[in-house]
């Protein structure tokens, strides 16, 4: 009998799940596909740098420092992002 190989991720795939691996929740199965996927992936990789680099200015953020504009449209892009992926 021989093993099978674990299925490669799309990087569509590794968007919808980068959360998930920056939180340290995926699975041991998954997060080798995941990285696995970065080894070979130049734009996947620029994409979770960027991820990180999003995270650590957004964490300095507060709900009050955001402007009511700049909120309303963060959301607008959200919901058409979501829409877009339905």
């Amino acid at each position: 009998m021989t093993a099978r190989l674990p299925r490669e991720i799309t990087c569509r795939e590794l968007v919808r799940i980068v959360t998930e691996y920056l939180e340290g929740a995926l699975p041991l199965d998954e997060r080798t596909r995941f990285e696995q996927h970065l080894v070979y992936c130049k734009g996947c990789s620029v994409y979770l740098r960027q991820m990180r680099d999003t995270l650590r200015a957004t964490g300095r953020l507060s709900e009050e420092s955001v402007p009511p504009s700049a909120r309303d449209e963060l959301l607008r892009a959200f919901r058409s992002f979501h829409k877009a992926g339905t």
